[in-house]
Protein backbone atom coordinates (compact mmCIF):
# COMPACT_ATOMS: atom_id res chain seq x y z
CA UNK A 1 0.00 0.00 0.00
CA UNK A 2 1.51 3.30 -1.10
CA UNK A 3 1.82 6.07 1.46
CA UNK A 4 1.43 9.65 0.24
CA UNK A 5 3.35 12.73 1.33
CA UNK A 6 0.19 13.90 3.11
CA UNK A 7 0.34 10.81 5.35
CA UNK A 8 3.95 10.45 6.55
CA UNK A 9 2.94 8.19 9.43
CA UNK A 10 1.92 4.58 9.05
CA UNK A 11 -1.73 4.20 10.05
CA UNK A 12 -2.48 1.15 12.19
CA UNK A 13 -5.63 -0.75 13.04
CA UNK A 14 -5.45 -2.69 16.29
CA UNK A 15 -7.03 -6.13 15.81
CA UNK A 16 -7.76 -7.56 19.23
CA UNK A 17 -7.87 -5.04 22.07
CA UNK A 18 -6.97 -7.27 25.00
CA UNK A 19 -4.28 -6.95 27.63
CA UNK A 20 -1.15 -6.78 25.47
CA UNK A 21 -2.66 -4.34 22.97
CA UNK A 22 -3.84 -1.99 25.69
CA UNK A 23 -0.92 -2.32 28.10
CA UNK A 24 1.92 -2.13 25.57
CA UNK A 25 1.15 -1.60 21.89
CA UNK A 26 -1.38 1.22 21.92
CA UNK A 27 0.45 3.52 24.38
CA UNK A 28 3.75 2.73 22.67
CA UNK A 29 2.62 4.00 19.26
CA UNK A 30 2.81 7.63 20.41
CA UNK A 31 6.55 7.14 21.08
CA UNK A 32 7.41 6.10 17.55
CA UNK A 33 7.16 9.38 15.67
CA UNK A 34 6.24 7.50 12.49
CA UNK A 35 3.05 5.66 13.45
CA UNK A 36 -0.49 6.36 14.59
CA UNK A 37 -3.64 4.39 15.40
CA UNK A 38 -6.62 5.12 13.17
CA UNK A 39 -8.91 2.13 13.80
CA UNK A 40 -9.71 -0.77 16.09
CA UNK A 41 -11.31 -4.18 15.55
CA UNK A 42 -12.96 -5.61 18.66
CA UNK A 43 -16.10 -7.35 19.78
CA UNK A 44 -16.67 -4.83 22.60
CA UNK A 45 -18.33 -1.58 21.55
CA UNK A 46 -17.77 0.11 24.91
CA UNK A 47 -14.08 -0.79 24.80
CA UNK A 48 -13.77 0.64 21.29
CA UNK A 49 -15.45 3.87 22.34
CA UNK A 50 -13.29 4.35 25.45
CA UNK A 51 -10.05 3.58 23.63
CA UNK A 52 -11.05 5.80 20.72
CA UNK A 53 -11.45 8.71 23.08
CA UNK A 54 -8.08 7.96 24.69
CA UNK A 55 -6.07 7.62 21.47
CA UNK A 56 -8.01 9.86 19.11
CA UNK A 57 -9.23 7.42 16.46
CA UNK A 58 -12.83 7.24 15.23
CA UNK A 59 -13.04 4.05 13.18
CA UNK A 60 -14.21 0.98 15.10
CA UNK A 61 -15.25 -2.37 13.62
CA UNK A 62 -16.73 -5.54 15.04
CA UNK A 63 -15.03 -8.81 14.09
CA UNK A 64 -18.07 -9.58 11.90
CA UNK A 65 -17.13 -6.55 9.78
CA UNK A 66 -13.43 -7.37 9.55
CA UNK A 67 -13.34 -7.75 5.77
CA UNK A 68 -15.16 -4.45 5.37
CA UNK A 69 -12.58 -2.88 7.66
CA UNK A 70 -9.78 -4.21 5.48
CA UNK A 71 -11.46 -2.74 2.41
CA UNK A 72 -12.07 0.65 4.05
CA UNK A 73 -8.63 2.11 3.19
CA UNK A 74 -8.65 3.63 6.68
CA UNK A 75 -5.30 2.11 7.68
CA UNK A 76 -2.07 0.90 6.12
CA UNK A 77 -1.12 -1.82 8.59
CA UNK A 78 -2.59 -3.90 11.37
CA UNK A 79 -1.24 -4.98 14.73
CA UNK A 80 -2.76 -8.39 15.37
CA UNK A 81 -2.92 -9.70 18.94
CA UNK A 82 -5.72 -12.26 18.81
CA UNK A 83 -5.42 -15.75 20.34
CA UNK A 84 -2.84 -17.86 18.52
CA UNK A 85 -5.33 -20.13 16.75
CA UNK A 86 -6.90 -17.11 14.99
CA UNK A 87 -3.69 -15.78 13.46
CA UNK A 88 -4.06 -17.29 9.98
CA UNK A 89 -7.76 -16.44 9.78
CA UNK A 90 -7.16 -12.73 10.34
CA UNK A 91 -3.67 -12.26 8.91
CA UNK A 92 -4.03 -13.77 5.44
CA UNK A 93 -6.96 -11.57 4.29
CA UNK A 94 -5.07 -8.45 5.35
CA UNK A 95 -1.88 -9.45 3.53
CA UNK A 96 -3.85 -10.44 0.42
CA UNK A 97 -5.17 -6.87 0.28
CA UNK A 98 -1.68 -5.40 0.56
CA UNK A 99 -2.12 -4.38 4.19
CA UNK A 100 1.06 -4.75 6.24
CA UNK A 101 0.91 -6.95 9.35
CA UNK A 102 2.75 -6.79 12.68
CA UNK A 103 1.80 -10.21 14.06
CA UNK A 104 2.20 -11.36 17.64
CA UNK A 105 4.14 -14.56 18.25
CA UNK A 106 3.89 -17.42 17.85
CA UNK A 107 3.27 -16.85 14.15
CA UNK A 108 0.54 -19.51 14.05
CA UNK A 109 -0.46 -22.86 15.53
CA UNK A 110 1.01 -24.98 12.74
CA UNK A 111 3.67 -24.83 10.08
CA UNK A 112 0.96 -25.14 7.42
CA UNK A 113 -0.76 -22.01 8.73
CA UNK A 114 2.59 -20.21 9.03
CA UNK A 115 3.46 -21.06 5.43
CA UNK A 116 0.08 -19.77 4.26
CA UNK A 117 0.70 -16.47 6.05
CA UNK A 118 4.19 -16.13 4.58
CA UNK A 119 2.90 -17.00 1.10
CA UNK A 120 0.22 -14.31 1.30
CA UNK A 121 2.89 -11.74 2.14
CA UNK A 122 5.14 -12.83 -0.74
CA UNK A 123 2.30 -12.77 -3.25
CA UNK A 124 1.00 -9.31 -2.34
CA UNK A 125 4.31 -7.68 -1.42
CA UNK A 126 2.88 -6.49 1.89
CA UNK A 127 5.32 -6.37 4.82
CA UNK A 128 5.04 -9.06 7.49
CA UNK A 129 6.87 -8.85 10.79
CA UNK A 130 6.55 -11.17 13.77
CA UNK A 131 6.50 -9.33 17.11
CA UNK A 132 9.86 -10.32 18.57
CA UNK A 133 10.15 -7.24 20.75
CA UNK A 134 13.47 -8.35 22.26
CA UNK A 135 15.13 -8.00 18.85
CA UNK A 136 15.17 -4.27 19.64
CA UNK A 137 16.12 -4.48 23.34
CA UNK A 138 19.70 -3.41 24.27
CA UNK A 139 20.56 -6.17 26.79
CA UNK A 140 19.38 -8.89 24.40
CA UNK A 141 21.38 -7.51 21.50
CA UNK A 142 24.46 -7.06 23.71
CA UNK A 143 24.19 -10.70 24.82
CA UNK A 144 24.21 -11.77 21.18
CA UNK A 145 27.19 -9.53 20.51
CA UNK A 146 29.20 -10.91 23.45
CA UNK A 147 28.59 -14.49 22.41
CA UNK A 148 29.27 -13.91 18.71
CA UNK A 149 32.48 -11.98 19.43
CA UNK A 150 33.79 -14.93 21.46
CA UNK A 151 33.74 -13.34 24.93
CA UNK A 152 32.61 -16.68 26.41
CA UNK A 153 34.78 -18.87 24.23
CA UNK A 154 33.00 -21.64 22.36
CA UNK A 155 29.43 -21.68 23.67
CA UNK A 156 27.89 -25.09 24.20
CA UNK A 157 25.02 -24.70 26.67
CA UNK A 158 21.92 -22.55 27.04
CA UNK A 159 19.57 -22.90 30.03
CA UNK A 160 16.47 -20.94 31.00
CA UNK A 161 13.67 -20.91 33.55
CA UNK A 162 10.57 -18.89 32.69
CA UNK A 163 7.54 -19.11 35.02
CA UNK A 164 4.52 -16.94 35.74
CA UNK A 165 1.13 -17.08 37.39
CA UNK A 166 -1.80 -17.29 34.99
CA UNK A 167 -5.42 -17.08 36.09
CA UNK A 168 -7.62 -20.14 35.59
CA UNK A 169 -10.06 -17.83 33.81
CA UNK A 170 -7.53 -16.74 31.19
CA UNK A 171 -7.95 -18.22 27.70
CA UNK A 172 -4.33 -19.43 27.84
CA UNK A 173 -5.34 -22.07 30.39
CA UNK A 174 -8.50 -23.14 28.60
CA UNK A 175 -7.38 -23.94 25.04
CA UNK A 176 -4.73 -26.63 25.26
CA UNK A 177 -1.15 -26.77 24.03
CA UNK A 178 -1.30 -23.91 21.51
CA UNK A 179 -2.49 -21.48 24.17
CA UNK A 180 -0.45 -22.90 27.04
CA UNK A 181 3.03 -22.12 28.40
CA UNK A 182 5.01 -23.75 25.59
CA UNK A 183 3.36 -21.75 22.81
CA UNK A 184 2.92 -18.61 24.92
CA UNK A 185 6.29 -18.40 26.71
CA UNK A 186 8.39 -20.95 24.85
CA UNK A 187 9.17 -18.71 21.86
CA UNK A 188 11.33 -16.53 24.13
CA UNK A 189 13.93 -19.17 25.13
CA UNK A 190 13.65 -20.92 21.76
CA UNK A 191 14.35 -17.69 19.91
CA UNK A 192 17.14 -16.72 22.31
CA UNK A 193 18.91 -20.09 21.95
CA UNK A 194 18.58 -20.12 18.16
CA UNK A 195 20.05 -16.64 17.82
CA UNK A 196 22.76 -17.06 20.47
CA UNK A 197 23.94 -20.28 18.79
CA UNK A 198 23.30 -18.89 15.29
CA UNK A 199 21.93 -22.31 14.42
CA UNK A 200 18.71 -24.33 14.22
CA UNK A 201 17.97 -27.33 16.46
CA UNK A 202 18.07 -30.84 15.01
CA UNK A 203 16.38 -32.80 17.82
CA UNK A 204 13.73 -32.06 20.46
CA UNK A 205 12.76 -33.81 23.70
CA UNK A 206 10.07 -32.66 26.15
CA UNK A 207 8.39 -33.68 29.39
CA UNK A 208 5.31 -32.04 30.90
CA UNK A 209 3.50 -32.17 34.22
CA UNK A 210 0.57 -30.41 35.84
CA UNK A 211 2.61 -29.17 38.78
CA UNK A 212 0.31 -26.21 39.31
CA UNK A 213 -2.87 -28.26 38.90
CA UNK A 214 -4.31 -26.13 36.10
CA UNK A 215 -5.67 -29.06 34.12
CA UNK A 216 -3.09 -28.97 31.31
CA UNK A 217 0.66 -29.51 30.95
CA UNK A 218 1.34 -26.31 32.88
CA UNK A 219 5.02 -27.06 33.59
CA UNK A 220 7.11 -28.28 30.66
CA UNK A 221 10.84 -28.94 30.36
CA UNK A 222 12.38 -29.05 26.90
CA UNK A 223 15.79 -30.14 25.60
CA UNK A 224 17.00 -29.01 22.17
CA UNK A 225 20.04 -30.50 20.49
CA UNK A 226 21.89 -28.21 18.08
CA UNK A 227 24.64 -28.96 15.57
CA UNK A 228 28.22 -29.11 16.91
CA UNK A 229 27.12 -30.85 20.12
CA UNK A 230 25.39 -27.83 21.65
CA UNK A 231 22.40 -28.14 23.99
CA UNK A 232 19.61 -25.81 25.05
CA UNK A 233 17.44 -26.73 28.03
CA UNK A 234 14.54 -24.65 29.33
CA UNK A 235 11.44 -24.92 31.48
CA UNK A 236 8.29 -22.86 31.07
CA UNK A 237 5.44 -22.89 33.57
CA UNK A 238 2.10 -21.41 34.45
CA UNK A 239 1.09 -21.28 38.11
CA UNK A 240 4.59 -21.13 39.61
CA UNK A 241 6.38 -18.17 41.16
CA UNK A 242 7.66 -15.69 38.62
CA UNK A 243 11.16 -16.53 37.36
CA UNK A 244 12.55 -15.01 34.18
CA UNK A 245 16.16 -15.68 33.23
CA UNK A 246 18.56 -17.46 30.94
CA UNK A 247 22.21 -18.44 30.98
CA UNK A 248 24.62 -19.18 28.15
CA UNK A 249 27.85 -21.03 28.98
CA UNK A 250 31.05 -21.23 26.99
CA UNK A 251 34.55 -22.61 27.42
CA UNK A 252 35.88 -19.33 28.85
CA UNK A 253 32.91 -17.87 30.71
CA UNK A 254 29.18 -17.58 31.12
CA UNK A 255 26.51 -14.91 30.89
CA UNK A 256 23.36 -14.75 33.00
CA UNK A 257 20.57 -12.46 31.78
CA UNK A 258 18.12 -11.97 34.65
CA UNK A 259 15.49 -10.79 34.09
CA UNK A 260 15.85 -12.11 30.58
CA UNK A 261 12.51 -11.72 28.82
CA UNK A 262 10.51 -9.16 30.80
CA UNK A 263 8.34 -6.46 29.30
CA UNK A 264 7.96 -4.49 32.52
CA UNK A 265 11.50 -3.61 33.55
CA UNK A 266 15.18 -3.39 32.67
CA UNK A 267 17.15 -6.49 31.70
CA UNK A 268 20.43 -7.19 33.49
CA UNK A 269 23.67 -9.06 32.74
CA UNK A 270 26.05 -10.97 35.00
CA UNK A 271 29.12 -11.84 32.96
CA UNK A 272 31.79 -14.17 34.32
CA UNK A 273 35.05 -14.70 32.45
CA UNK A 274 37.60 -16.75 34.35
CA UNK A 275 37.57 -15.48 37.94
CA UNK A 276 36.18 -12.04 37.06
CA UNK A 277 32.46 -11.22 37.31
CA UNK A 278 30.84 -7.97 36.21
CA UNK A 279 27.23 -6.90 36.41
CA UNK A 280 25.54 -4.52 33.96
CA UNK A 281 22.11 -2.89 34.04
CA UNK A 282 20.62 -1.84 30.74
CA UNK A 283 18.06 0.90 30.12
CA UNK A 284 14.41 0.08 30.66
CA UNK A 285 12.90 0.82 27.25
CA UNK A 286 9.53 0.84 25.55
CA UNK A 287 9.92 -2.44 23.69
CA UNK A 288 6.62 -2.18 21.81
CA UNK A 289 7.29 1.37 20.71
CA UNK A 290 10.68 0.19 19.49
CA UNK A 291 9.38 -2.68 17.40
CA UNK A 292 6.56 -0.57 15.97
CA UNK A 293 8.89 2.29 15.02
CA UNK A 294 11.17 -0.24 13.28
CA UNK A 295 8.30 -1.88 11.38
CA UNK A 296 6.90 1.48 10.31
CA UNK A 297 10.32 2.50 9.03
CA UNK A 298 10.45 -0.73 7.02
CA UNK A 299 7.09 0.19 5.48
CA UNK A 300 7.98 3.82 4.79
CA UNK A 301 11.42 3.05 3.36
CA UNK A 302 10.52 -0.27 1.68
CA UNK A 303 12.90 -2.35 3.80
CA UNK A 304 12.60 -6.03 4.65
CA UNK A 305 11.95 -6.54 8.39
CA UNK A 306 14.46 -8.73 10.23
CA UNK A 307 12.05 -10.80 12.37
CA UNK A 308 10.09 -11.87 9.30
CA UNK A 309 7.93 -14.84 8.43
CA UNK A 310 10.91 -17.17 8.17
CA UNK A 311 11.94 -16.30 11.73
CA UNK A 312 8.41 -17.07 12.89
CA UNK A 313 8.29 -20.38 11.04
CA UNK A 314 11.60 -21.56 12.49
CA UNK A 315 10.16 -21.16 15.99
CA UNK A 316 6.82 -22.76 15.05
CA UNK A 317 8.54 -25.87 13.70
CA UNK A 318 10.21 -26.29 17.12
CA UNK A 319 6.87 -25.78 18.89
CA UNK A 320 5.28 -28.44 16.68
CA UNK A 321 8.11 -30.85 17.53
CA UNK A 322 7.62 -30.18 21.25
CA UNK A 323 3.92 -30.99 20.87
CA UNK A 324 4.81 -34.30 19.18
CA UNK A 325 7.38 -35.12 21.84
CA UNK A 326 4.86 -34.52 24.62
CA UNK A 327 2.26 -36.67 22.86
CA UNK A 328 4.54 -39.59 22.00
CA UNK A 329 7.12 -39.44 24.79
CA UNK A 330 9.79 -39.83 22.10
CA UNK A 331 12.56 -37.52 20.83
CA UNK A 332 11.67 -35.71 17.62
CA UNK A 333 14.19 -35.21 14.81
CA UNK A 334 14.12 -31.96 12.85
CA UNK A 335 15.51 -31.64 9.33
CA UNK A 336 18.47 -29.30 8.89
CA UNK A 337 17.51 -25.65 8.48
CA UNK A 338 19.41 -22.43 7.94
CA UNK A 339 18.67 -18.81 8.81
CA UNK A 340 20.95 -16.17 7.28
CA UNK A 341 19.25 -13.14 8.83
CA UNK A 342 19.82 -12.49 12.55
CA UNK A 343 19.17 -9.54 14.91
CA UNK A 344 21.76 -6.77 14.49
CA UNK A 345 23.27 -4.45 17.13
CA UNK A 346 22.00 -1.38 15.28
CA UNK A 347 18.43 -2.50 15.94
CA UNK A 348 18.81 -1.52 19.61
CA UNK A 349 16.33 1.14 20.72
CA UNK A 350 16.48 3.58 23.62
CA UNK A 351 12.86 4.76 23.70
CA UNK A 352 11.96 5.53 27.33
CA UNK A 353 9.39 3.29 29.01
CA UNK A 354 5.71 4.14 28.98
CA UNK A 355 3.47 4.58 31.97
CA UNK A 356 1.08 1.59 31.99
CA UNK A 357 -2.42 2.85 31.22
CA UNK A 358 -5.66 1.86 32.89
CA UNK A 359 -7.07 -1.19 31.11
CA UNK A 360 -10.57 -1.12 29.62
CA UNK A 361 -12.46 -4.42 29.99
CA UNK A 362 -9.20 -6.37 29.94
CA UNK A 363 -6.86 -8.03 32.44
CA UNK A 364 -3.28 -9.26 32.58
CA UNK A 365 -2.81 -13.04 32.34
CA UNK A 366 -2.45 -13.33 36.09
CA UNK A 367 -5.85 -11.76 36.57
Amino acid sequence: MALTAERPKVRYAVVGAGWISQAAFMPGVAHTGNSKITAIVTGDHRKAEALGERYGFERAYHYDAYLAALDSKGFDAIYLALPNWQHRQYTVPALERGIHVLLEKPMATSLDDSRAIAAAARTSGAKLMIGYRLHFEPATLKALELVHEGALGRVGLFTSTFCQHVSRANHRVQHGFWAGPVADMGPYPINAARNLFRAEPVEVMAYGTSAAGLGLADTVSILLRFPEDRLAQFTVAYGLNRVDEYRVVGTKGDLVVSPGFTLGGALKHRLTVGESTTESAFPFIDQFGAETAYFSRCILEDLDPEPDGEEGMLDVRVLEAIARALETGQPQTLPPAHRAKRPLPEQASHLPPIKPPRLVHAAAPGG
